[in-house]
């Protein structure tokens, strides 16, 4: 008996809970009033759906579908292959030139390397980056000092399409005035956009592939206004005056972080050539002191691991001295 009634009263409390569960919502009515609430989202669903959206609106809309598209673009963008680095350097070689003349110089560096003797094994070590390294190290110098050249040009070209357009002149012409009258490499990437505009491709599309040839957030921004343009309508002229100032105030940020940076710099190639320097004043008034590092496989191995730690802090300086901007 005395076991019974505790069941019974466990039994009765969870039997409450339940109905209190189930029960509750529709007893004080809160069951009505999310139905109301969701009847009352529906019918805003609706109307917004059946309403004309304003010019505004529409706008931002287009405005916002144009930068996803471009942003999806370029995350999707890979490494470039070899004939676009090719035509981003502005070397104007093609692929088959660059690569017999990568191969031939990597043959031609294993071969000394050899003659000189040097070890057998870091013969085919050498060739390799020699024909590998060297020639893409070439390449992303070359890219990055086109680069440049495009960034100090790019203001006054996009200066000539406001006066232009302020003027009556219609894009196209004022693009094909570029592509005759500024500096390399501007001159060459409008007078393309130019011939794709007579083929028959659209401005914004041909523009779009300007940063294909010249991937810098600058022509990125050139590519995004004419598609904006296009897309949404709007004063040409005022926004790429704003873009103009925009690369302006862009390129002045670039020469003040170079000028605080230069200390730095200056800093860290002294340190870097100071171990050289003072070895080379030993060796000039005590070379039997110095010559112990390389004629000992003691002194060999010190000057390895010396050579291998002065790198590692080479490229750690230079890591913290140069900028993203």
């Amino acid at each position: 008996m005395l076991g019974t009634l505790p069941m019974a009263f466990l039994v009765a409390v969870a039997v409450g809970g339940v109905a209190y569960v189930f029960l509750f919502p529709l007893l004080s009515g809160e069951k009505r009033v999310e139905q109301r609430m969701k009847d009352i989202a529906d019918t805003e669903t609706v109307v917004r759906k059946t309403r004309k959206p304003d010019a505004t609106t529409s706008r931002r809309q287009q405005v916002e579908e144009t930068l996803k598209q471009l942003e999806e673009r370029q995350r999707k963008a890979k490494r470039p292959p070899l004939s676009v680095r090719l035509q981003q350097s502005g070397l104007g070689w093609s692929k088959q030139r660059f690569v017999t003349v990568s191969v031939a110089y990597g043959l031609f560096i294993a071969a000394a390397a050899f003659l000189f003797g040097v070890q057998f094994y870091l013969v085919p070590v050498l060739g390799i980056a020699a024909a590998y390294g060297f020639p893409n190290w070439v390449l992303k110098f070359l890219k990055k000092r086109r680069e440049q050249k495009f960034l100090e040009e790019l203001p006054n070209a996009v200066d000539v399409i406001v006066r232009g357009v302020k003027s009556g002149l219609p894009v196209g012409d004022c693009i094909r005035i570029i592509a005759s009258e500024t500096k390399e490499p501007v001159k060459s990437e409008f007078r393309m956009i130019a011939e794709s505009a007579s083929m028959g491709i659209s401005l914004a599309d041909a523009a779009a592939k300007l940063h294909d040839r010249v991937p810098l957030p600058e022509s990125n921004f050139f590519a995004i206004v004419l598609s904006i343009q296009a897309k949404a309508g709007g004063s040409l002229s005022e926004t790429l005056g704003n873009l103009s100032r925009v690369l302006r105030d862009r390129k002045k940020m670039r020469e003040k972080i170079k000028a605080m940076s230069m200390e730095a710099k200056a800093s860290a190639m002294i340190i870097g050539a100071l171990p050289a320097g003072v070895m080379f004043l030993v060796y000039l008034t005590s070379p039997q002191y110095i010559e112990l590092l390389w004629t000992t496989p003691q002194g060999r191995m010190m000057l390895f691991a010396s050579a291998v730690w002065m790198m590692i802090g080479v490229f750690v300086m230079r890591k913290m001295i140069n900028f993203d901007f």
